[in-house]
C-alpha cells in the first residue's frame, strides 16, 4: 500500500494521518448537521466534538503504548508519532465517553441524548479512519488464502510484506460505514434517549469481536489466556451496553403513560 501520498522537501503526508483527519472532520460535519435538527448549536457541537477527538486521540494512543511497553521504553518520543500509526479505537472512545460524561454534566447537558448525537458521527469517522490504516498496514490481519486476501510490498508498510492476509482494516472500514447507516435510520426511529448511543456500541463491540478473530499483530495478551486486551474491552463494554440498554428500556417503559381503557 502507500503509508506516504508525497512529500514536499521536509515535509511528507502521511496517508494514515490524512484519513483520521477526514474522518474527524467527517464526523465534526455529520455531528453538525445532525444537531441542527434537535436545535443544538453548531458551536456546542463543534465544542463537545474538539472534546471528544482530544480524548479520543490521547486515549487510544496511550493505550496502543500500553500494550507496546517493550518498544516505547526505548524509543519513548516516537509515542508522540501519530501519524506513523498505532492507535487503539476501543481505548479512545473509553477516554472519550469519560471526558463527554464529565462535560456534559458540568454544563448540565443531557447526557444521553447528547451521546445519540455523537454516535453516528462517530462510526463513519471510525470508518473513514480504518482506510488510513489499511494504507499504512497497521492492524493486520492473519495470513489467508482467501479471494479476498491483500499483499502488503511497501517497504515502510507496517504490515507483514509478501504474505496474503485478512484485510481486516477493510473489514472494520465497511463495518464503521454501514453502522453509521443503521444509526441514522435508528435516528430517526428511536423511543427513549440513550438508545442511538447504546446500540453503537452494542453493533460496534460485536463486530469488532467478529474482526479481533481475523487480527494479526499483537495487541497484548491476557496472561494465561489467548485472549487480547483489546478483546476484553470489548467484551467489558459489550457486556455493559447490553445491561445498559435493558436499563434504559426498563425506566422508558416505567415513565412512558399507561393508555386508559
Amino acid at each position: 500500500m502507500y503509508p506516504d501520498l508525497f512529500s514536499i522537501g521536509p515535509l511528507t503526508i502521511h496517508t494514515y494521518g490524512l484519513f483520521v483527519a477526514l474522518g474527524f472532520a467527517s464526523a465534526i460535519a455529520v455531528t453538525v448537521w445532525l444537531g441542527k435538527f434537535e436545535g443544538v448549536s453548531s458551536q456546542t457541537t463543534m465544542d463537545i466534538m474538539f472534546l471528544a477527538i482530544v480524548w479520543a486521540i490521547i486515549g487510544s494512543r496511550a493505550f496502543y503504548v500500553l500494550l507496546n511497553p517493550g518498544y516505547y521504553l526505548e524509543h519513548p518520543l516516537d509515542a508522540f508519532k501519530l501519524w506513523q500509526g498505532g492507535l487503539v479505537f476501543s481505548g479512545g472512545m473509553v477516554a472519550a465517553i469519560a471526558a463527554l460524561a464529565w462535560y456534559l454534566r458540568r454544563h448540565r447537558m443531557p447526557v444521553l441524548a447528547t451521546a445519540d448525537l455523537l454516535a453516528p458521527g462517530l462510526a463513519l469517522g471510525q470508518g473513514i479512519g480504518r482506510i488510513g490504516c489499511f494504507f499504512a498496514g497497521c492492524c493486520y490481519g492473519r495470513p489467508t488464502d482467501l479471494p479476498c486476501a491483500v499483499v502488503f510490498s511497501h517497504p515502510e508498510s507496517l504490515a507483514p510484506l509478501h504474505i496474503p492476509l485478512h484485510p481486516t482494516q477493510l473489514y472494520s472500514a465497511l463495518s464503521g460505514l454501514l453502522l453509521f447507516a443503521l444509526l441514522l435510520v435508528l435516528r430517526a426511529r428511536k423511543s427513549f434517549p440513550g438508545q442511538v448511543f447504546i446500540w453503537f456500541l452494542i453493533l460496534h463491540s460485536t463486530s469488532r469481536l467478529l474482526v479481533e478473530r481475523f487480527r494479526g499483530d499483537y495487541r497484548g495478551l491476557i496472561p494465561g489466556t489467548e485472549m487480547s486486551v483489546t478483546q476484553l474491552v470489548t467484551l467489558l463494554v459489550l457486556i455493559g451496553s447490553v445491561v445498559g440498554l435493558y436499563v434504559l428500556k426498563s425506566k422508558a417503559s416505567k415513565n412512558r403513560p399507561s393508555s386508559s381503557v
